[in-house]
């Protein structure tokens, strides 16, 4: 099969699992005063997630800052105020994040290390849980991405795929017991779509490193440096189509295994 037509089929049932977990009203763009929001590291009581930007963002106080009662609209009005992205392009994800929780209502940062149903193996920040810790920042992990397009003062689609690939084949050898399903890899691209994309610019893929560090190393949106808001969307249609090249670009292959979502902390999972 077409390696696009995997990627259309695998992304066509997923969504169709979303519809089952409801819908997310649009959020609404507006103007950041970044005097009101300043970076502050999280205090000792304070939870956060296995995502950096997330992170980034309670940082920040644009989500609660001791990372709890979040949902659908607050996700996606952050989201769009800090990082110009569309609401149709985390629908997906918030839903989701729903699944994590107890609480049929509302998810935590901390709720989001539940593996296999947002997070996944082959991170390219954190440990697998089969290895260890899968919720806090692995420098030795990240040196892959931090080292990634030497000569170069930027990270594009192509370095992204490398990474991906490179990362996978450490991964492969470090835990036999791996999940690698196309799942994995569009959520693996995704990741590295928003990476790009909300440090860079979303119609070409290409982001600085400096702005791309920070955001993973010390979680915190890199104003003082001379990071500002794309004035481009990140919509659905840029969104998927840096999804698709990254994923070329990384000669993904699968370990085996049907594609599966955990339904919640203390639920089976389901095969998609």
């Amino acid at each position: 099969m077409h390696f696009r037509t995997l990627v259309s089929l695998s992304t066509v049932s997923l969504s169709i699992f979303a519809a089952k977990v409801g819908g997310v009203p649009n959020s609404s763009e507006s103007s950041v005063d970044w005097d009101v929001y300043p970076w502050m590291a999280p205090g000792p009581n304070d939870l956060r997630s296995p995502c950096p930007g997330l992170n980034a963002l309670a940082n920040h106080g644009f989500l609660p800052r001791d990372g709890r009662g979040l949902n659908g609209p607050v996700i996606l009005d952050a989201s769009q105020k800090v990082f110009n992205i569309q609401p149709e392009v985390l629908t997906l994800p918030t839903k989701l994040g729903l699944l994590t929780s107890d609480d049929p209502v509302s998810f935590t940062l901390d709720d989001l290390k539940l593996h296999g149903t947002i997070e996944h193996d082959t991170s390219l920040s954190r440990q697998d849980l089969a290895l260890g810790d899968n919720l806090h920042f692995n420098e030795e992990i990240f040196s892959t991405l931090a080292n990634a397009n030497p000569g170069e003062s930027f990270y594009d689609v192509n370095s992204a795929g490398e990474v991906m690939y490179q990362r996978l084949q450490q991964d492969i050898v470090a835990n036999p017991n791996i999940t690698n399903t196309v799942k994995e890899a569009l959520l693996r691209s995704a990741d590295s779509a928003l990476y790009l994309s909300v440090m860079g610019d979303p119609s070409t893929g290409k982001a600085p490193k400096k702005f791309v560090q920070i955001l993973f190393r010390e979680e915190r949106l890199p104003v003082a440096e001379g990071w500002q808001r794309s004035s481009i969307p990140l919509d659905g249609k840029t969104f998927n189509s840096l999804i698709n090249s990254i994923m070329e670009a990384s000669n993904w292959t699968t370990s085996g295994g049907c594609p599966w979502v955990r339904l919640g902390p203390e639920q089976p999972v389901s095969i998609v």
